[in-house]
């Protein structure tokens, strides 16, 4: 039987891996976007084991919150490396910049 200790580490080994995501790779924003997708999916994870554990639905009606902020910031940002693509030819970070005008 799965316990609440059960999705706390998977939740904490998603969010190392998105923070080890996000240090090693500091040039492709696209990963870098990833990354923080990730992360929020795990505080996702544990809002609803909780959620779950206590017998409530706080944590869950929460996510929704979450998950609506984070489709919000992920058009916004894939926005923005369209805009950067077409103007510079790159994803690379360090060139945005550039952008300045």
């Amino acid at each position: 039987m799965m316990t609440l200790s059960h999705f706390l580490v998977l939740g904490a080994i998603l969010f190392a891996i998105s923070i080890v995501g996000i240090f090693m790779n500091r040039r492709n924003l696209i990963v870098l976007l990833m990354a923080i997708e990730l992360m929020l999916l795990a505080v996702n994870l544990n809002f609803v084991a909780f959620s779950h554990y206590l017998g409530n639905l706080d944590g869950q009606v929460f996510v929704f919150f979450i998950l609506t902020v984070a489709a919000a910031e992920s058009a916004i940002g894939l926005a923005i490396l369209v805009i950067l693509f077409r103007n510079l030819k790159t994803v690379e970070v360090e060139r945005l910049d550039e952008l300045k005008g």
